[in-house]
């Protein structure tokens, strides 16, 4: 049969660019070297046992493989894993090795950088600490921030047991009173600052605010005194008849009030003459916080 070499010629094509295809993966997959820094895991922390510092996040490894491998690794695929089964109080110092490396099939791990390093670990404990809310702003003018709460009361923190017992309190993200005329209450989260204490769970807390008037002091001049409680048929005269009289209260309670009642309790005085203190009658929301002055001379006929 004779020979024709353009017989299936679509098939030979595809032999030879399937072949083409075959030659240049196999000669792409070269052994290469390359350095990646990884993510560094603690792993089988031993209970009751805390990590103290700042431990490394991450170390360098030199992988070795297939230049198409290496080259396609994506951030995550390879970690270092540190084993902490062994750790006790103290300073310890752990090594690196290159098999504890998480790497795809077909990567060696040929180097870990560093290829130890020092940890240093204290016994957990735990406390109950006072939540002190933090309150952000300042009230409206005429006004200012009175009793401020927290519910629940108290936190438990957990930590190294050296930083625990210098924790004082837990604190809350800021409540805003910005120009506020009434209790704020606001739903906050619970933190610690010292980074190596944490709370036992996660905790949130209902701060409330008190937004009080401020008390101020209005001066009323020439306030007469009036004589109260004298029997029938007598009379008395008052030295001075009149005097001055501070109220203490919030402004627009303050404001409105002109005088104030002031007198003397004679009853049962007989005549003479006597040195008695000044009273005033009572206002809503307003106290008096001086009188001047505080006690009159008076005359008993």
């Amino acid at each position: 049969m004779a020979y024709h070499p353009f017989r299936h010629l679509g098939l030979k094509i595809l032999s030879i660019a399937l072949a083409g295809a075959i030659w240049l993966t196999v000669g792409d997959q070269r052994a290469i070297e390359r350095t990646m820094r990884v993510p560094l895991e603690y792993h089988n922390l031993p209970a009751r046992l805390e990590l103290m510092a700042s431990p490394p996040d991450t170390v360098e490894v030199r992988l070795r493989g297939p230049s198409g491998t290496i080259g396609r690794l994506l951030p995550g695929e390879v970690v270092a894993v540190l084993d902490l089964t062994s750790a006790r109080p103290g300073t310890r110092l752990f090594h690196l090795l290159a098999d504890e490396v998480r790497v795809p099939y077909g990567v060696g791990v040929s180097q870990v950088i560093p290829a130890a390093v020092p940890l240093t670990f204290e016994l957990s404990a735990k406390r109950a600490v006072p939540i002190v809310p933090v309150v952000d702003g300042e009230p409206a003018p005429g006004y200012r921030i009175g009793r401020i709460l927290a519910s629940p009361e108290q936190v438990t923190v957990i930590g190294p047991s050296s930083h625990v017992a210098g924790v004082a309190n837990a604190t809350t993200e800021p409540v805003s009173v910005a120009n506020a005329t009434a209790t704020v209450i606001d739903r906050v989260v619970v933190g610690v600052a010292n980074e190596l204490v944490r709370l036992e769970q996660p905790q949130s807390a209902t701060v409330s605010v008190e937004i009080v008037p401020v008390a101020e002091d209005k001066r009323l001049e020439q306030v007469p005194v009036a004589p109260r409680g004298l029997a029938e048929g007598r009379s008395a005269t008052l030295d001075p008849a009149s005097l001055v009289v501070v109220l203490r209260g919030p402004r627009a309670r303050l404001t409105p009030i002109t005088t104030a009642s002031a007198y003397v309790d004679l009853t049962g005085m007989a005549p003479g003459r006597y040195s008695l203190p000044v009273k005033v009658d009572p206002m809503a929301d307003v106290q008096v916080a001086a009188i001047q002055p505080a006690t009159v001379a008076v005359r008993v006929k």
